[in-house]
């Protein structure tokens, strides 16, 4: 048994804004990593084009900006290199190929234990902490639907996270399944390399400029969140028209009501709307009934082939099946049932970072308040 005073579990973005802002404090810590390296959702699983959507302010990690030579919507290349400098700025060193399989909290010895398979040896290590720190992020394990048929299907189907580049698909007929920000962005990347690409979009989604939702972040600081959701409406209104002639609905609740209640985010265009308007992009709004051969069956009837399917259709947390005994902070998903702004702090010295659904600049606050909670109780 190797005892510490926290641990801390993922090393993406939340795992080291926390590391970090204990090293600030002087807080020994341990974190355990299931993967080879720190941010392996970006440095693996994103695709080549990928830039921030909001602007660089809004998306630093605790206690380090990114360089002034940045642009303001930095792109993932630029983004590593960040966090290769805070990790060595900070000089964090994760615990690599360390998958969690139990966390529980030992009454009696007042203690998280916690047991963690190593992936080169194969051997459960134990470990013990006065405070559980989870930081595993809303994106853990990727998920895709459960479609009749799609076992036998003759092309491709891959998740959004094996998607790379739109230059392997050209020519081919390729269905985009999910219309978040992943999706939209990679049915651009697509039809920008030659794909023949349609998108299914079944909810109703929020259009905005990443101007319009920047402007909308920084009037959050001064005006109540219903004035600025009713404005940028106004806004999106004004830059896109009537996205229903394109098979586009707009949802009745406000873009930052939505995301901050459900998790939704709006739809940052990057030129997507448009390739869509231009037929370059075509919408199926029917959802999929099944799967036979190259083809594709709707729900109305319809059905049509397809060399490759790419289903951006988001992830689910594993929190539930190695955390044990917390029926206080997360709830079976994996997501805070406290709200904001008390969703960080559980019971016994449990917390969690980055799933307050606010990005970066949410982990960024949540760190800062678990390290001073750390550093007034153990003081």
């Amino acid at each position: 048994m190797q005892h510490h005073c926290v641990i801390i579990v993922g090393a993406g973005p939340s795992g080291l804004s926390v590391a970090a802002c204990l090293t600030r404090r002087s807080i020994p810590f341990i974190i355990l990593e299931k993967d080879d390296c720190f941010a392996s959702l970006w440095h693996k699983y994103s695709y080549d084009r990928l830039h921030f959507h909001l602007r660089k302010q809004f998306c630093e990690l605790p206690h380090m900006s990114f360089p002034q030579s940045y642009p303001q919507y930095v792109p993932k290349k630029q983004f590593l290199q960040y966090l290769h400098d805070y990790v060595s700025h900070f000089r964090i060193s994760p615990l690599y190929r360390r998958t969690v399989e139990r966390a529980e909290y030992d009454e009696d010895g007042q203690k998280w234990r916690v047991e963690a398979r190593n992936g080169d040896s194969g051997e459960v290590e134990e470990y013990s902490g006065r405070f559980l720190v989870v930081a595993t992020g809303e994106n853990s394990e990727p998920f895709v639907p459960a479609v009749e048929g799609l076992g036998g299907f003759k092309g491709r189907v891959i998740h959004s996270t094996e998607f790379k580049s739109g230059t392997e698909f050209k020519d081919e007929l390729v269905l985009v399944v999910g219309s978040g920000n992943s999706g939209m962005e990679i049915a651009l990347d697509l039809a920008n390399h030659g794909a023949r690409t349609s998108i299914l979009i079944r909810s109703s989604v929020h259009l905005l400029s990443r101007d319009t939702a920047n402007l909308g972040l920084t009037l959050l600081k001064y005006l109540p969140l219903n004035i600025v959701d009713s404005l940028l409406v106004i806004l999106s209104k004004m830059v896109y028209g009537d996205v229903s002639r394109f098979g586009i609905k707009r949802p009745q609740e406000g873009p930052f009501f939505l995301k901050a209640k459900y998790g939704k985010y709006p739809v940052l265009d990057v030129g997507t709307f448009q390739k869509i308007k231009s037929g370059e992009i075509q919408v199926i709004q029917e959802e999929i009934e099944s799967v036979e051969g190259n083809e594709v069956a709707f729900k109305n009837g319809r059905s049509q082939p397809f060399h490759t399917i790419v289903f951006c259709t988001g992830f689910k947390r594993s929190t539930h099946k190695w955390l044990k005994g917390d029926d206080y902070l997360l709830n079976d998903d994996g997501i805070p049932k406290l709200n904001y702004p008390n969703h960080w702090k559980g019971k016994n010295g449990l917390y969690c970072v980055g799933l307050s659904r606010r990005g970066f600049y949410g982990a960024s606050e949540d760190a800062e308040n678990i390290a001073a909670h750390i550093s007034f109780t153990v003081s």
